[in-house]
């Protein structure tokens, strides 16, 4: 086989593998935790053993979905950061950014971070397994941005990665209460969320020459 035609053959298993992924949204946007490997196979038009061919089993459906969502999050919450305005603006349009993500998505959000109850049928996906790399992915991507932009004194790079870790974590834990109760709009969320963060992040001066925070 020659390079063109394994080129060839690679694209058209990326593109399947992109038109899986789609088949599988549809069906967790529609089922949200109880999304199936059956339907998900079912909304491709395929058998589930052809499912599996392409990722392995339902972890590997699960990271993969993930990723795809996790990937535009951080797209999202990177250009919120970079934003043309003042540091306030910009940690709460962060913070907004985040909560209308989960806002808009409910069912996505449910099935990448809540665990469905297991049928006799098929066993759920094992959540628990998944989501927690996918906040540490999000503390540390948010910890690089601290710690490039902040000038943060000794031992600045280990507090880049607590507070990067701690605002994921507060968003996380603060934005799954909201989802579910929503005591509150959203807009009000996010400036109570900003209020209890701007302390030391209000008084750290930009690195020099960098983007700024």
């Amino acid at each position: 086989m020659n390079t063109t035609q394994r080129t060839d053959q690679q694209r058209s298993a990326d593109r399947r593998r992109r038109e899986l992924l789609e088949a599988a949204d549809r069906v967790v946007l529609r089922d949200g935790p109880q999304a199936s490997m059956n339907a998900i196979a079912a909304e491709a038009g395929i058998t589930k053993p052809i499912l599996y061919r392409h990722f392995g089993d339902k972890g590997g459906l699960y990271a993969a979905l993930a990723k795809r969502h996790t990937d535009a999050l951080l797209d999202s919450l990177r250009a919120a950061l970079d934003a043309p305005a003042d540091r306030r603006e910009r940690v709460e349009a962060t913070l907004d950014t985040y909560l209308s993500a989960i806002e808009a998505r409910p069912q996505v959000y449910r099935f990448l971070m809540h665990p469905a109850e297991e049928s006799q049928s098929e066993q759920g996906f094992d959540v628990g397994k998944h989501s927690a790399p996918l906040l540490r992915r999000m503390g540390e991507e948010l910890a690089q941005v601290i710690g490039e932009r902040l000038e943060l004194g000794p031992g600045g790079r280990q507090l880049a990665r607590v507070w990067g870790h701690g605002i994921v974590g507060m968003m996380h834990a603060a934005g799954d209460w909201w989802l579910g109760e929503r005591p509150c709009s959203r807009a009000e969320l996010v400036r109570s969320l900003a209020d209890l963060l701007w302390g030391r992040l209000a008084a750290a001066d930009d690195k020099v020459g960098g983007p700024g925070f």
